[in-house]
Parts: structure tokens; C-alpha cells; sequence
């Protein structure tokens, strides 16, 4: 693994010091917030639209749940998603603090820059993992089950980037483990639409944190990191298609095995033209439209909230 001794200079830095965190949080509460990610919500949003898709699409197929309780469990969803990605984030940066403090992008993290200890973040951490413990035993007991079996996953992940070049396949299990824990709070089992949709998910993860990671290509080859934006380069928008193909493809297999109305099928097919501009128009070298296309997927999973939201009112017209 190549070893280096100053910050590669990147003209990058993704703690920028003029955002709401700096302008209204007291100081020493900054790092911690900044630890979460709570300025840069993304990563929340693609962490929580599977939990919702399996909700929606589980709750208006099930006779016995009111929609006020399906509400209700979005909120919490909603709450544990902003939890678990900060605790996600945590996990990873304790675990990148000394590969982040060798690129100039990541120095001024709070881990590598000492504004945070490491045993701060530890105890931090373990209060996050907590508060995201006390909303998921909101849930029955099912959901629970299922929910605490994601955290290997979620602690390998940080570790994958040094092994395999296809550590987005890891994030492709972790992100999209709320399709099987939202089936499971509605139903109280993990149903094959369910299945369907969580493999979904991981496609569609393969196909956004590869486009992202193309950002940080030449920072990952100088410190000896994989990606699937180094394994497969300048085919990358060839795979991407691929792997959005089959993201849409097993979201339409999950609606047929939940008897969805036709409708669904149709507002699917449209939402997928989103995937399709995304690949169209990427430009690998340049980290803006990388960055700009890769936050794009939380448009492209209202559009499929939308449709199975929408699917269902016109069935019960």
C-alpha cells in the first residue's frame, strides 16, 4: 500500500466552514454534528427511501394497518435513518482517520484534524447507537429481529475499500437493509416483494456510489484504496446502465409479486428515465457533475415513493 507523507492536494474540501452548523451551533458541539453529517443529508435520504418504498408498498397491501400507523412509521423511519447514517459515518471515519488525514479533501474531519479524540468518537458513537436502538424497538418484535442483524454489515463496510474493489456492493447491502426491516414492521415478515426490493436497492447503490466514487479516484490509487471507479473506469457509465437496468427491472418484480395496480408499473417506467439521464450525462473526470448526479437519487426515489403512493390511491378510487 503506498504511504505518503503530506496531503495530496486536491483543491477539494468536503468540511466546508460556512455552513449552518458553524453559523448556529455552539463550538463545541460543531464537530460532533459535523461527525453525522448532518449539513450534507444525501447520504440520510438514500438511506431512508428503501425503509420507506417497503412501508408504502407493504402498508397499502395489508388490510389490518391504518394509514396513520403507516405515517407513523415513516416518521420513525425517518428519525432512524438521520441516526444510523451519522453512526455510519462515525464507523467511518474512525476507521479512515489515517487515510483522510493524508488527502487534503478530508484533513480538516474532525478525527484526523484533533478536534475530535478517538475515544470521543467512541463514546459518541455508542450513545448514537442508543438513540438509534430506542427507535427501532419501537417496532414489533420482527422488525427488530432483522434491524439489529444489519450491524455487521454496517461495521464491515468502512473496512472494504482495502480489500476488494467492490466495496460499493458492501453499501449496496447495508443502505438498502430498511426495504427487508420496513416489510417486516408492516407485516411481520420479510416477503419475497420484499426480497425483490431490497436486491433492487443494491443495484441501485452498485450504479449512484460508483458515480461518486469517480470523484475520489486519484486520491484512492495514490494511498492504495479500491473502488468500483478504479476497477471499471471508463466503462463505468456501460456498467451503470447495467445495474440501473436492473434496479428497475426488480422494483417491477417487487410490485407484480405485491399485486400492485398497473399504474405503478407505468410511473416506474417513467422514473427510470431519471437513471437513464444520469448515465447519459455523467462526466467521469469532473467531480462537480459526479457529485451533483449522484445526489440526484434522492429525486429519483421520490419518484418511486411517488408511484407506489400514487398506485395504491388509484386502486382504491
Amino acid at each position: 500500500m503506498t504511504q505518503v507523507n503530506q496531503p495530496i492536494q486536491t483543491g477539494k474540501n468536503d468540511m466546508p466552514q460556512d455552513g449552518w452548523i458553524d453559523r448556529f451551533v455552539p463550538a463545541p458541539a460543531r464537530p460532533y454534528l459535523k461527525l453525522l453529517r448532518l449539513d450534507r443529508p444525501i447520504g440520510t435520504w438514500l438511506l431512508l427511501l428503501p425503509c420507506w418504498w417497503s412501508t408504502a408498498m407493504a402498508g397499502g397491501i395489508t388490510a389490518d394497518i391504518t394509514a396513520k400507523q403507516i405515517v407513523i412509521m415513516m416518521a420513525l423511519f425517518g428519525v432512524g435513518a438521520l441516526i444510523m447514517r451519522g453512526a455510519g459515518c462515525v464507523i467511518n471515519d474512525l476507521a479512515d482517520r489515517n487515510f483522510d488525514g493524508k488527502v487534503e479533501r478530508t484533513t480538516t474531519r474532525p478525527l484526523p484534524s484533533g478536534q475530535v479524540k478517538v475515544w470521543q468518537a467512541l463514546l459518541f458513537l455508542g450513545v448514537i447507537l442508543l438513540l438509534g436502538l430506542a427507535i427501532l424497538v419501537q417496532f414489533r418484535i420482527e422488525a427488530i429481529i432483522v434491524g439489529v442483524c444489519s450491524l455487521p454489515i454496517i461495521i464491515t463496510y468502512p473496512f472494504m475499500k482495502r480489500v476488494t474493489y467492490w466495496p460499493q456492493a458492501c453499501l449496496g447491502l447495508a443502505f438498502n437493509w430498511g426495504a427487508l426491516v420496513g416489510w417486516t414492521a408492516v407485516t411481520g415478515t420479510v416477503e419475497p416483494a420484499a426480497i425483490a426490493m431490497y436486491a433492487a436497492g443494491f443495484f441501485w447503490t452498485l450504479g449512484y456510489d460508483t458515480i461518486y466514487a469517480h470523484q475520489d479516484k486519484d486520491d484512492d490509487e495514490k494511498i492504495g484504496l479500491k473502488s468500483l471507479a478504479l476497477r471499471l473506469g471508463d466503462a463505468t457509465p456501460k456498467w451503470a446502465k447495467g445495474f440501473y437496468t436492473m434496479t428497475t427491472l426488480l422494483l417491477g418484480v417487487a410490485g407484480m409479486l405485491a399485486d400492485l395496480h398497473w399504474s405503478y408499473f407505468v410511473l416506474l417506467g417513467l422514473a427510470g428515465i431519471h437513471l437513464g439521464w444520469q448515465v447519459a450525462t455523467v462526466k467521469l473526470d469532473d467531480a462537480a457533475n459526479c457529485l451533483k448526479r449522484f445526489k440526484s437519487n434522492r429525486d429519483y426515489g421520490l419518484l418511486v415513493l411517488g408511484a407506489i403512493v400514487i398506485s395504491h390511491l388509484i386502486a382504491i378510487a
